[in-house]
């Protein structure tokens, strides 16, 4: 019976020169072409390369398709849902947070992030966005909580790093891949910034007084090894004679400089000694003389 229902669809029928099937010419067929190609048509998606598409078929998670042309079963048998997996940047608002040494700060921080696991990013959590943007602050403010202020402000990098390690741990199961996390500012109290440019002044005043200090100490022992050496070779000292006339001389001023012979300053520190011998012999009392034992009666 259905044998011969087909044949009757497949009967030759001759137009135009040619044996064409008789289902050709029935209008239910093209309608029912038109339906299967629509049917096709309606069923492809394209996904961009920055694009992975999820399918979901009645609900239930199949596969992940893309980027590119893919088909899924349309009218709603299977849905395709896009996830973007470009690197996403999102800035985590200002934070009041308490340091260990009980310095109350203000900082704000910005995260970079990318989605490596599409199905587990729609799948495991809600909206990821926000909740990478919620553990990376809790996250901000236990580590400023754990550290001093010290080590706030001159280890930013440090604690950069252990933010996004640890917001790393917790947001792997979501399939989301921190790529770095920067604090942007960190604001402390007035009074603590007058303390801390107080005690900065203070190491710089000391470090400039060891400074002077030490070029002061290098240049007396110079100095002594200068005058020894001039000590030893009379000449030296005429040489440096003539270099300070020559010093002198290249300034412009009114200075008169009167040089004596070595041998006057020498004449006149020998009699300037001679003369204080005498003087101190003038002022020096005589010792006072002897004076004989009185002889008693049993003596003589």
């Amino acid at each position: 019976m259905f044998q011969a229902f087909f044949e009757s669809f497949l009967t030759p029928v001759q137009m135009w020169g040619l044996s064409l099937p008789r289902i050709l010419f029935l209008p239910q067929f093209w309608s029912g072409v038109a339906v299967f190609t629509f049917f096709i048509i309606s069923g492809f998606r394209i996904a961009q390369q920055y694009e992975r598409a999820l399918v979901f078929r009645f609900g239930a998670y199949k596969r992940t398709a893309g980027p590119g042309l893919f088909w899924i079963i349309p009218f709603g048998i299977e849905v395709a849902r896009k996830v973007d997996i470009r690197v996403l940047t999102d800035g985590i608002e200002k934070q009041e947070a308490m340091t260990r040494d009980s310095v109350p700060i203000q900082l704000n921080a910005v995260i970079w992030y990318r989605i490596v696991k599409p199905d587990l990013a729609v799948i495991e959590v809600q909206d990821v966005r926000d909740a990478v943007i919620q553990v990376a602050l809790t996250t901000l403010r236990n580590v400023i909580g754990a550290h001093p202020l010290d080590d706030v402000l001159k280890e930013r990098e440090k604690m950069a790093e252990l933010i996004k390690v640890r917001v790393d741990q917790v947001t792997e199961a979501w399939g989301v891949e921190v790529q770095n996390v920067e604090m942007k500012n960190i604001e402390i109290p007035q009074s603590m910034q007058r303390a801390m440019a107080q005690e900065a002044e203070a190491l710089r005043e000391k470090r400039a007084r060891i400074i002077k200090a030490e070029a002061e100490f290098e240049a007396a022992k110079l100095l002594q090894e200068a005058g020894h050496e001039i000590m030893r070779t009379p000449a030296s000292l005429e040489l440096r004679r003539m270099q300070m006339l020559t010093e002198i001389g290249a300034e412009q001023n009114t200075m008169t400089v009167v040089m004596m012979p070595s041998e006057f300053v020498e004449a006149a520190k020998a009699i300037g000694q001679m003369g204080g011998a005498s003087v101190a012999r003038a002022l020096t009392p005589p010792p006072p003389a002897p004076v004989d034992a009185p002889v008693s009666q049993a003596e003589k």
